[in-house]
Parts: structure tokens; sequence; C-alpha cells
């Protein structure tokens, strides 16, 4: 079947029933690939940092996270069957295809928490029709989540959401390590409704789709038990939705940010959350249009093989992107966005007609992220402008994640093959800077940062004796980067605006309007243009043709560039970076450029019709 011909991608997801429908959609493909004792999915040959059995183990458990609220208000007899039967032998110590014993910090450990929502949500499908013996076994496996040690992050919350599932169905369940869950996630609350993942960790996906997500099921299904911890969530979450709905355009998509990028579609899980709550932060209409423009946006990219399996990769199938959890099944994560389907025909999330996003500002400040957002006055292109993160981690890319200067749910942004020259690194919304042997570093973690009302500054350091100070003016369609640099080093640097897409290598501005400046550079393409204009210091300009598969949003990208040498001391940049999705005003982009001028050890920049003055100091 070719992917024009898949029946998703034709759903308009307007109705209930649309809904219900692409949930069956998803999982049709799977069916044909479920193992004898139907406890393994087998959906692909790649690889994750666990063993193929355990993959399976996940592939398996993963489509229920759609399955489950389909399942309370819908029948599907093919798989209704299979999961049972894959529960009964899963769980079954003497069967060939248990699920087995499980470690400390075990993947297995991530897939129990859907097994705690279905026995809150449709024990008529998946608990009564166990035997006696049977659910000893299901309560048996499950249990062990209780006596082994999980991350310090959102991995916290899977021992909630099953003991929330031995509660729902009469099994006696520990309140103890409820308790002890939820102290940690309290550790990790920030302030303004965020959280970060861990302590001292990132905050990223995995406040809306993991700590709010699982909090709101609690809050929703606990409220009687845990009144208290139940509105603190819900009152958290209203005061993070404020902050969140920036993340989207108006168009469906979301900013590409953080790590798990291939979980797609569960961007929106949040807002199912809220819906499943009955937190109604926004109008119903409101919250079905973020979610349905989501799903819509999402089921229009090639994110499916040719038979209708999600692949790994975000707006296309990309394994360089991928973390070293991502299994072939770990896609399958982003059905957590239908739990609102576990709501009947007749609720007004449902009844009410889709509305659009609600008229938001051009600007949000967002400092427990670290962030800055700008949307443009149609809403259709946004932007976050990041200072990155006092720490980092081990997971893939972390740098290209989590520290670049830019985030566009249009132009997404790019992780490097190597870091070995500016094709490979795929150097997009940040500095690369190399000891003049081609081998690049940009920003990994961030020793030092403020988030202001109109300006960002972090200061990083690529090497021990080189101090970069950075300040990023946000805006659209112009943004402002100054940088400060303190080498001890003879260095090259590498500046790169947005990535567009390009058709091939050979000829990068093939069907392309470059435009050319004194100072900079600019390629205008069907619905915009990107560029980057060098405002201070010595720099030359060009289009930059990146390693393909690089970029999270074009399978074949390019980068505007600004090239650079510097010897040993301090030196000063400065650059305007430009991405606009709406033609007309591309025209002429050499209208209201930003200008900078030097006096006095002063460098000031004009943007927006203010001025900011920056001091450099003496000699420098």
């Amino acid at each position: 079947m070719k992917p024009f011909e898949l029946e998703i991608i034709k759903n308009p997801l307007k109705t209930r029933k649309d809904v219900q429908n692409a949930v069956k959609q998803l999982c049709n493909p799977l069916i044909p690939l479920y193992s004898k004792g139907c406890a393994q999915l087998h959906i692909n040959n790649t690889s994750a940092s666990y063993s193929d059995k355990v993959a399976m183990m996940e592939a398996f458990s993963r489509p229920l996270w759609g399955l489950v609220p389909l399942l309370t208000g819908d029948d599907y007899p093919e798989l209704e069957k299979i999961y049972l039967e894959g529960i009964r032998n899963g769980t079954n110590p003497e069967h060939e295809e248990y699920w087995g014993i499980v470690g400390d910090y075990d993947q297995r450990l991530v897939e129990m928490a859907v097994y705690g929502l279905a026995l809150a949500l449709i024990p008529h499908k998946i608990w009564e029709p166990l035997s006696s013996k049977e659910r000893d076994n299901l309560i048996a496996w499950l249990d062990q989540i209780n006596h082994h040690k999980l991350y310090d992050c959102n991995w916290q919350l899977f021992a909630v959401m099953v003991n929330m599932g031995f509660k729902s169905v009469g099994v006696p369940y520990n309140h103890e390590v409820i308790n002890k869950a939820f102290n940690k996630i309290e550790e990790y609350y920030l302030s303004d409704g965020w959280y970060a993942d861990g302590k001292n960790a990132h905050s990223d996906y995995y406040v809306p789709f993991a700590i709010f997500y699982y909090g709101l099921i609690y809050a929703k299904l606990m409220k009687d038990v845990d009144p208290v911890r139940s509105e603190l969530f819900i009152e958290r979450a209203k005061r993070f939705a404020k902050d969140f709905i920036f993340w989207f355009s108006e168009d469906g998509s979301a900013i590409p940010y953080g790590r798990s990028l291939t979980y797609r579609f569960s961007q929106a899980a949040f807002w199912s959350a809220l819906v499943f709550a009955e937190v109604e932060v926004y109008s119903w209409g409101v919250m079905k249009g973020i979610i349905l423009r989501n799903l819509r946006w999402w089921f229009k990219q090639p994110i499916f093989q040719s038979d209708g399996l999600l692949t790994i990769g975000y707006a296309y199938p990309n394994l360089l992107m991928s973390e070293g959890y991502n299994a072939p099944g770990s896609p399958y994560w982003a059905l957590k966005t239908f739990l609102p389907l576990s709501l009947g025909e007749d609720h007004p999330f449902w009844t009410a007609e889709e509305e659009p996003l609600p008229s938001l500002p051009a600007i949000s400040v967002q400092t427990q992220p670290h962030m800055i957002l700008c949307r443009d006055r149609l809403q259709k292109h946004v932007v976050a402008f990041a200072a990155g993160h006092c720490h980092t981690s081990v997971h893939t890319h972390c740098g290209a994640k989590y520290e670049k200067f830019a985030y566009s749910n249009i132009f997404g942004f790019s992780v490097p093959k190597t870091e070995w020259g500016l094709s490979q690194g795929a150097f997009d919304s940040t500095l690369a800077l190399s000891e003049k042997d081609n081998i690049y570093r940009v920003k990994r973690k961030t020793e030092e940062f403020k988030v202001d009302e109109d300006c960002i500054y972090t200061m990083w350091k690529p090497w021990n004796d080189v101090t970069v100070r950075t300040w990023i003016l946000p805006g659209l369609p112009w943004h402002i980067r100054i940088h400060c640099i303190d080498t001890k080093r003879c260095l090259d640097t590498a500046e790169g605006g947005f990535a567009f897409h390009r058709e091939s290598n050979e000829n990068v501005e093939q069907g392309k309007r470059i435009i050319r400046t004194d100072s900079g550079i600019f390629a205008g393409f069907e619905g915009g243009m990107v560029g980057i204009i060098n405002l201070y210091g010595e720099r030359k300009q060009e289009i930059i043709a990146s390693e393909s598969n690089t970029n999270l949003m074009f399978s074949r990208s390019a980068i505007p560039t600004l090239t650079g040498t510097l010897e040993p001391g301090i030196h000063w940049y400065a650059a305007a970076v430009f991405a606009d999705v709406n033609v007309k005003a591309c025209e002429d982009v050499r209208k209201e450029q930003p200008k900078v001028t030097v006096e006095d050890n002063i460098l000031k920049v004009f943007f927006q019709g203010r001025t900011f003055e920056f001091q450099m100091r003496k000699g420098e």
C-alpha cells in the first residue's frame, strides 16, 4: 500500500467516530505482526538499548494507550482477542512468551503504566474475562514495580499508575509507594505550573506528556481518595496550560524541542489529559481544536511506512535523531493523545464546535523552561528562543536538542552526523567553533543564564580556555544574536540561521531565490524565506548544504551561515537572523533590517524601534 493510499491520511478527524477510526487505522497494520502467543509484537529490525524481547513487549504494550480509551466505548474484536491472550501469556511464568522478572530501571517498568490505566478504564475487557489464576499472574507481574528502583524523573509515576489500577479492581495497592513517588515529583516542581523532568533536569515535553498526563489521570480517578493532591495537580495544570499553548501553531504543528520527539503527536496529550480530567482551562472547542489540528498535521507528514506502520523519526523516518531507548514500537506512545475517547459522545468536548487558537500575544516569556517564545501575527510561525540549561545528559544529541538558540515549528532544528565539517555538523541556530582542525564544538550546556522580558543571556565554554557570552534579542521575522568570545586559541567560527529544504547536494540553490548582500545571504522558497546578515565582526556569508537526514523537518536541508576566523583574544560578533513564512513580507528583506553601531566601546543595536546597548571592555 502506498503512503498516499493509507486511510489515516484521508481521515478528516472531525467527529468522535473519526477519531475512533484513527486508532483502528493506526493499529490495523499491527495485526499480522503479533507473535504466536500474542504477547510480543515484532515491528521492525532496528535495536534499542534493551533486548529485542523487551522491545517486542514494549511494542505490544504501547498501542494500548490508544486502545484503552477506544475500548471504553467501542469494540475492536480483532485486537481485543489478541490483547487478552497476550496479557494472559505475557504474565504467565510458565508460558514461553512470559514477560519475565524485571530488574531495577528496567524498560518493562515503563510499559506497566498503561496496564494500570487499562485496569481502571476497561476492567470488563482485560480483567473480568481472566480466571482467578490469570488475575493473580497479572497482579504479581505488575506488582514488581513496587519493589524495584525507578529513574529519578517522570518514571516515578509509572508506579502510581499501576497502583491506581490495582485500587480500581479492588486489589490491595501500595499507598506508601504512591506517596513516595509523589514526594519525588514534588522535588521537581519549579514554579508557575512548571516541573523539571527530575531534580535539576530539563523542562521539556516530559512535563506535559508525562508528569501532567499521569497526574491529571490520577486527579480524576483518585480525587475521592486523595482530593488535596488531585486539586494541586489540576491547579498547576491550569497555570502550565497558559504557557504551553504558546508552543502550538494555528496549523496544528508544535515546536520540536528536547528529547523523545519520535513520540510525535503525544505533543497534544497534555490537552487530552485536561479534557479527560474535566479541566476546562480553555473552552472545549479551543482544546478540541488544538488536539485535532495537531493530529491532522502529523498525519499529513510522511511518518508511515507504506504498510501504515509508524516509523522512528520526527517529520519523516529518521534514526539519526532518535535516542538509544527508541525501539521499533516506541513511537506508539503517541497514542496517549487519544485519551478523550474514554468520554462519551455526548460529552461537551465531542459536541463542541472546533475553535481556533485564542488571540495570543506575540511574545511569551517563560522563565522556568528558560525560553522566550515568539509567534507571527498569523500564529503560523512559532519560535522558542532558548537560554539552555546548566547541566547536560547522556542522551543522544543533547546539545542540539536543548542548547540551540532557536527552535521553530516550521524549520525545526538539525542534529549532527558528526562534528567533522560544517556539512556533517548541520549547525543551524547555533555558533560552532573549531580549533582550525575542522572538528567543531557547540554549546553543550550553559554555565550561567538570564531570561529578561526582551533579552536572553547565556554564558558557555566550549573549551576550558574559551568563554562565549551570548545575548539573544528575540523576535519575528528578525532576531538578533550578539557574541563576546574570549579565546586563548585560534578558532574558525560558523554561525547558522534557520535551515531550509533543498532539492539536492548538486545544486543547493536549485529552485530557490537567493539574495546576496554585502553582509548577508537569504534563501527564498515557496511560502517564505530564511537568511542571516553579519552586523559586526569580520565574516563571510555562504549557504551550507547539510548532510541528508540531519534536519528534523526536511530530509535534505541547507543553512545560511556566517563564517570567520579568530586569533587569541576577545572578539565581538553580531548577527541578524531572518525567517518568515509570509510571502509578501519576504518581497524585500532589506527593508527595516536591524542595524549596529560601535562608539566609545559601546555596541548599539537598533532593533524593533528600540536601542540596546552592550558595553565592550577597553581593547575589545
